[in-house]
C-alpha cells in the first residue's frame, strides 16, 4: 500500500469511527440503500462520459495487439471481469496481475499491447512499479482511476474518470460504489468497441460455441443430421409392411421415398401412418406410394439448424429430409434431433 493509499484509508477510518455509525435492523431498507447510492454513482459517471471516453475507444480500436487489462484487489477483480467482456465482443484482452507482472509475467505484454490500468487511488504500487517498462517498450496506457490527479493517471495517454462521491459502505471503506462504477465504465467501452467494430450476433457465436447462442448460430443441419446407413428410405412401389420395419430398424419416425433415380418422391412418417389407418387402409395389402407425403419439406445440409427448426415450426412437422442440389436425399433429422443438439 503507498502512502497516499494508507492516508487515503487512515482518513476515511477517522472519518468513520468520530461519526455515529448507522445502525439499520431493516435489511431491506440497507439494500435499498446501498442500491440507491451506486445508482447515484452511476448516473454521476454519465456526466464524464467525453471526448477522453472518445479518445480511448479510438486508441484501442488502432491497436495492433491485444488489451491488457491490470489491476489489485477488488479492481483487480473488476479488472478480470472488463477483459473478459472486451474479449467475448471482438476487442481480444486478457487480465495479468500486476504483482505477478513484476515477477515474470510482463513478458506477456508486447510492443504491440495495450494497456488498460485500474485503481481507485491511481496510486497502487504494484501498478506504478510497472509503468517505467510500459513507459520504456512504448506501450500505450489508459489509466481507470477515481483520482484524476494521481500518479497513474498523469502517465497515461488518456484517463477515464470513475471516481465516486462516497462508497455504498457505511464506514465509506469497502469498494461498492467504485467497483461498480468501474465496472459500469468498463461495460461502456466494451459495447461502444463492439459497436464500432460492427460485430455481429455471429461474432458474438464464435466467442461463446458453448451456449446457447452459439448453437443455433453455428450448428448446422450436417452437424445432426442422420446420413448413410442411418438414413431409413424405400423405392416407390414398397409395400408399408417393408416401410414400417425400414422405419423400425433406423429408429427415426419416419422414412424417405426415393424415385428409381434416386431423387425424393415422398416421405412417410408415424403422422402419415396414423391417417392411413384413419382411412382404413389395409396396411398389409398397401404400397408406400398410397400413403406417403409426396414430397415433403426439405432442408440443405449447410443450412443452420435453427433455420430448419424455424421450417419445422412453421409447417407444424417433426421431421425433414436433407437433399442436395439434384433434390436426392443425403440425410434426416426430426424434432428429437434438435432437441438433443440443444437448438431447441
Amino acid at each position: 500500500m503507498s502512502k497516499y493509499d494508507l492516508y487515503r484509508y487512515n482518513r476515511r477510518l477517522f472519518q468513520a469511527t468520530s461519526r455515529p455509525m448507522p445502525h439499520s435492523s431493516n435489511p431491506i431498507q440497507s439494500a435499498q440503500r446501498t442500491i440507491r447510492l451506486e445508482i447515484e454513482a452511476i448516473e454521476a459517471l454519465l456526466a464524464r462520459i467525453d471526448d477522453t471516453f472518445t479518445t480511448a475507444c479510438k486508441l484501442i480500436l488502432e491497436c495492433k495487439g491485444r488489451i491488457v487489462v491490470v489491476g489489485m484487489g477488488k479492481s483487480g477483480h473488476i479488472g478480470r471481469k472488463i477483459a473478459a467482456t472486451l474479449a467475448s465482443t471482438g476487442t481480444p484482452a486478457f487480465f495479468v496481475h500486476p504483482g505477478e507482472a513484476s515477477h515474470g509475467d510482463m513478458g506477456m505484454i508486447t510492443r504491440d499491447d495495450l494497456v488498460l490500468a485500474l485503481s481507485n487511488s491511481g496510486s497502487t504500487v504494484e501498478i506504478l512499479t510497472l509503468l517505467p517498462l510500459i513507459q520504456r517498450l512504448g506501450i500505450t496506457l489508459i489509466s481507470m482511476t477515481g483520482n484524476p490527479d494521481s500518479p497513474l493517471a498523469g502517465a497515461a495517454t488518456v484517463n477515464l474518470d470513475a471516481g465516486v462521491s462516497q462508497e455504498a459502505c457505511p464506514l465509506n471503506l469497502a469498494p461498492t460504489s467504485s467497483t461498480t462504477t468501474a465496472l459500469v465504465l468498463g461495460d461502456a467501452l466494451a459495447i461502444a468497441l463492439l459497436e464500432a467494430r460492427g460485430f455481429t450476433a455471429e461474432d458474438f457465436a464464435f466467442s461463446h460455441p458453448g451456449g446457447a447462442l452459439g448453437r443455433r448460430l453455428l450448428l448446422k443441419v450436417e452437424n445432426i443430421m442422420h446420413a448413410g446407413d442411418s438414413l431409413p428410405c424405400v423405392q416407390r412401389g414398397t409395400t408399408l409392411r417393408e416401410a414400417l420395419l425400414e422405419m423400425t430398424h433406423k429408429g427415426l419416425g419416419m422414412t424417405v421415398v426415393l424415385e428409381t433415380d434416386g431423387r425424393l418422391a415422398g416421405i412417410f412418417t408415424d403422422g402419415d401412418l396414423r391417417r392411413a389407418l384413419d382411412r382404413n387402409i389395409d396396411v398389409r395389402q398397401a404400397t408406400i406410394d398410397e400413403v406417403m407425403t409426396p414430397h415433403g419439406k426439405t432442408a440443405r445440409a449447410g443450412m443452420l439448424a435453427a433455420q430448419a427448426l424455424k421450417i419445422m415450426e412453421d409447417h407444424k412437422i417433426n421431421a425433414l429430409v436433407v437433399v442436395d442440389e439434384e433434390d436426392r436425399p443425403v440425410g434426416a433429422l426430426n424434432m428429437h434431433d434438435l432437441l438433443q443438439a440443444g437448438v431447441l
